[in-house]
């Protein structure tokens, strides 16, 4: 227990230095109660069950979340594996605490028993309640999920696939949807081997040689990046290299455009550019076109001037190295932060400036994000459950329209719109407003004309040719648009027929 202790101590060590006005004393008296809570318990791995709530407030302080978060991780599992009860946690730490170890004591039955399994749709429904009314129940979920999948050896087979199965399709595009990169890529990292084992070791090895070959070219842009940034005087910029992870890449080579072909894959390894200001952005990008010949056919992605609905930010171009064309991502540290760890990041700037709280614009009355619009999809899902009754179809549209890859079109205007993979321009134009999709007679894509049910590719800009009057919906629609808006748009006017 002396090295737990040890441990805990690190623990408030690095909460005090992202948030100074951080309530370590509450932090403390929540370890001193789960402590005594859990004591004797020990895990399936043999180790003191303390290990787990500690390992969650962890991963909790990793992505700098507020101090009411960290006291509800250390105290996760005391309602559901010990005597203590919600009230006991209320008395002790406060209504908002004891809400938030309630709320991960509901969802931790979500299980994925088969898609259509009426425990784990129960288990849904009660997650995305619980998300519409604080996220934050989420984050220790995917902590909590995490720390599992790391210690997962420790379970049989059975239930080591049972939870790669849940953390590739559940939690994993759950945090994608957060904009918790990070939490995505180590749920990925973890869950491939155990559910794709075959897949996973051929990749592997297949691999190897493709990211030794852009480790060299790697290393030479680095260097040149580095001397030509201070060379024309953009300052604090950090470079460096990251490897795709496997489980991506192995999504990526699946698709029909890529047809398990390496020198396809253009991103196998990234160079990122961290500056201090926007500004910096655009002159990093101009002393990379300068040093390096950009890919002309490539063009550059600037998620700067134009977000993406999650709230990514950066600019991705791709440039010519010495062993093929690579990808270079130029971001302030702040949209880092965000591209890492989503709207866990917006807590640590919140409570930093209040030792209230968290006090901006993100947190309202107990209704935690869903104010802003780059949650439109939680409280679309909380409307799904409360309206749709048949569980298949509950499932379908939360793993489809929520969970799925998603893509982003863009109006002729330049708004953006987040869309399943597969949509088309009547998904598109049900999805800009419902009455749009009854003025359609055409559409055009970067300017082109297309068919009605052509497949939308990311980034494009899609304009809908409008009717003056409201036009009859062809029932041939419904053969291929994909969003569930689009598809009871449709099949509520082909009714009225």
């Amino acid at each position: 227990m002396k090295e737990i202790n040890a441990e805990f101590e690190k623990l408030i060590d690095e909460v005090k230095k992202y948030n100074p006005k951080s309530n370590t004393e509450g932090i403390r008296k929540a370890w001193n109660f789960a402590s005594t809570a859990h004591a004797g318990q020990k895990r399936l791995s043999g180790e003191e069950y303390i290990s787990h709530p500690l390992e969650v407030a962890r991963i909790i302080v990793h992505w700098k979340l507020d101090t009411t978060t960290i006291i509800a991780a250390l105290l996760h599992d005391t309602a559901e594996d010990t005597d203590t009860t919600i009230d006991q946690i209320e008395k002790e730490f406060g209504v908002e605490a004891a809400l938030l170890v309630k709320g991960v004591t509901k969802v931790t039955n979500v299980r994925l028993r088969g898609s259509r399994n009426e425990i784990f749709v129960e288990g849904l429904r009660k997650m995305i309640l619980v998300m519409a009314t604080d996220l934050r129940v989420v984050f220790i979920k995917l902590a909590d999920r995490i720390h599992n999948m790391k210690t997962v050896s420790a379970l049989p087979k059975r239930k080591r696939k049972q939870n790669a199965r849940e953390s590739i399709g559940v939690y994993a595009p759950l945090a994608e949807r957060l904009g918790v990169r990070e939490a995505k890529a180590i749920l990925e990292k973890l869950s491939f081997p155990i559910l794709y084992p075959k897949s996973y070791r051929k990749i592997r090895l297949e691999s190897q040689k493709y990211f030794i070959g852009a480790e060299k070219s790697l290393n030479s842009i680095i260097g040149k990046t580095i001397e030509g940034l201070i060379k024309h005087g953009v300052e604090n910029s950090t470079v460096y290299g990251r490897n795709k992870n496997l489980y991506s890449l192995w999504r990526k080579l699946q698709r029909p455009e890529i047809g398990n072909n390496y020198e396809k894959i253009y991103d196998i390894i990234a160079i990122r550019i961290l500056v201090e200001d926007i500004v910096s952005c655009y002159k990093s990008l101009g002393v990379v076109h300068g040093l390096f010949k950009p890919a002309p056919h490539f063009g550059v992605s600037d998620f700067i001037a134009q977000p993406k609905p999650n709230g990514y930010q950066s600019i991705h171009t791709r440039v010519f190295g010495t062993s093929g064309v690579i990808e270079i991502q130029i971001r302030t540290k702040e949209m880092h932060d965000q591209a890492e760890y989503g709207l866990a990041a917006h807590w640590a700037y919140s409570e930093a400036k209040s030792k209230k709280g968290v006090t901006d614009k993100f947190i309202k009355s107990g209704q935690v994000f869903t104010k802003d619009a780059k949650l439109d999809w939680v409280r679309q899902l909380v409307e799904w459950q409360k309206e749709i009754v048949d569980s298949k179809e509950f499932i379908d549209r939360v793993k489809f329209d929520a969970l799925s890859h998603r893509i982003f079109a863009y109006s002729p205007k330049g708004d953006v719109y987040d869309l399943p993979t597969g949509a088309t321009p009547v998904d598109y134009a049900f999805a800009v407003h419902s009455d749009l999709g009854y003025f359609i007679k055409g559409a055009k894509i970067n300017g082109k004309i297309v068919s009605l049910n052509h497949k939308i590719q990311n980034g494009d800009i899609v304009e809908i040719l409008k009717s003056k009057v409201k036009r009859p919906i062809n029932k041939d629609w419904l053969q291929f648009a994909v969003t569930s808006i689009a598809k009871k748009e449709i099949a509520k006017e082909l009714r009225k027929v």
